[in-house]
C-alpha cells in the first residue's frame, strides 16, 4: 500500500498539525492538541461544537471557523474522540452562552458525546446534543442504532454556526437543530471500499460491473450491490431513494449537496449533479442552493452522496450568512 504518510500510527497527528500550520489564521490547538479551536472565540456566544474520527476530511476540523464551528475534536482513524477530548473542547469554547454537541449518529460518537455532557454539566456548563441521522439507507448496523448520520452532517453544522453566530440562545439551537435534522436526508453510492492505513486492506471489493448503493462514511458496505449504471439513471435511483424515504415536506426551498467520498474527480461530481437536477425536475422540488465538492469523505473511497435539505423557516438565509473557515467560505 502507497500512501503519503510515515508511520500509520502517526497519520492523524501530523495530518492535524499541518492543517493547524496551514491554517493558523483562522484555528489553533487547544490545550494538549485534544481538539482544534477557532484562533478567536467569541464572548458570550453558544459554542458549537462537534467531532468524529479521523479519515472524512475536511469535515470536522475545516468547518471550525465564523458561522460554524467553534472546535472540533478528532479520534483516530474512523474512531471516536474520546469524552476528555470533548470535555476539554466545552471548558475552553464555553464562553458564557454554553455550548451545543453535533454528534453523527454512530453508537462509539453518541456515547463519547453524552459522557462529555455529563461531565461538563456536572462542572456547570449548560450543554444541549444535536444527534444527525440523515442516512436514508440504514435504520441500524454494526456501528449505529437508528439512521446513521453523514454528509447531512455538514448542512446542520453550517446552520447552528450561523444562528449561533448571529446570536441564538441554546434552547433555540436545540430546536434549530432537530428541525435541520427532520429536514436533512442522505443516501451514498461507492464504486470502491476503502484502505484504512492500519490493515492496508479494502472494506469491501467490487466487481468491475459493480456498485454498492447505501454506504457508510467509514466503509461499510452499502444496503445494496447493484449492477453498476451511468450517471441518468443513477441519480433516478438516488433521487427515488431519497424522496420515498424522506419525512419533510417538498413546499420549500432545498439545498442539493453532491459530496465526493475522497477518490472521485470533481468533474464526476459535477456530472452527478447535472444528471440530479434533471432527475429532480419532474418531481417539482425547488433547488434554491446548491454544494458540490469533496466534504465529507472515507479516505479514498470512490464514490459519492447525495443531500437533500429542506430550507424552509428560514435556514436558506441561515446558510447564505457569512462563513469562514477552511473549507466553506463565503461573504466575507
Amino acid at each position: 500500500m502507497k500512501k503519503f504518510m510515515n508511520r500509520a500510527e502517526d497519520m492523524v497527528a501530523e495530518g492535524l498539525s499541518g492543517f493547524v500550520a496551514a491554517h493558523d489564521d483562522l484555528v489553533a490547538f487547544g490545550p494538549d492538541r485534544k481538539f482544534v479551536r477557532r484562533r478567536a472565540l467569541t464572548p458570550g456566544k453558544v459554542a458549537v461544537i462537534s467531532g468524529g474520527g479521523a479519515g472524512h476530511e475536511p469535515m470536522h476540523t475545516g468547518l471550525v471557523g465564523t458561522g460554524m464551528l467553534d472546535a472540533a475534536c478528532t479520534g483516530h482513524i474512523f474512531t471516536s474522540p474520546t469524552p476528555d477530548q470533548i470535555l476539554a473542547a466545552i471548558a475552553e469554547c464555553d464562553t458564557g452562552g454554553g455550548a451545543v454537541l453535533v454528534v453523527k449518529n454512530y453508537d462509539g460518537d453518541v456515547m463519547n458525546f453524552e459522557m462529555a455532557a455529563e461531565m461538563a454539566t456536572a462542572r456547570g456548563h449548560r450543554v444541549e446534543t444535536v444527534v444527525v441521522d440523515d442516512d436514508v439507507a440504514t435504520t441500524s448496523s454494526g456501528r449505529s442504532s437508528g439512521r446513521r448520520g453523514v454528509a447531512g452532517t455538514l448542512v446542520v453544522e453550517r446552520i447552528l454556526g450561523a444562528a449561533a453566530e448571529a446570536g441564538a440562545d441554546l434552547a433555540a439551537l436545540k430546536a434549530l437543530g432537530i428541525a435541520a435534522v427532520d429536514n436533512t436526508r442522505t443516501i451514498g453510492v461507492a464504486l470502491k471500499g476503502v484502505t484504512v492505513p492500519d490493515t492496508a486492506r479494502q472494506t469491501f471489493s467490487l466487481g468491475p460491473d459493480e456498485m454498492e448503493v447505501g454506504v457508510g462514511i467509514h466503509g461499510e458496505p452499502g444496503r445494496s450491490r447493484q449492477a453498476f449504471r451511468r450517471a441518468d439513471e443513477l441519480a433516478e435511483l438516488l433521487c427515488a431513494e431519497i424522496l420515498d424515504r424522506a419525512p419533510f415536506s417538498k413546499d420549500q426551498p432545498f439545498l442539493l449537496l453532491v459530496n465526493g467520498f475522497g477518490a472521485t474527480p470533481v468533474a464526476e461530481l459535477y456530472v452527478a449533479y447535472d444528471a440530479i437536477r434533471r432527475a429532480l425536475r419532474p418531481r417539482r422540488l425547488s433547488i434554491a442552493r446548491s454544494l458540490v465538492g469533496t466534504f465529507v469523505t472515507s479516505l479514498d473511497m470512490a464514490g459519492l452522496s447525495v443531500t437533500l435539505t429542506g430550507l424552509g423557516a428560514g435556514r436558506q438565509a441561515l446558510w447564505d450568512s457569512p462563513v469562514r473557515t477552511a473549507a466553506l467560505r463565503w461573504g466575507m
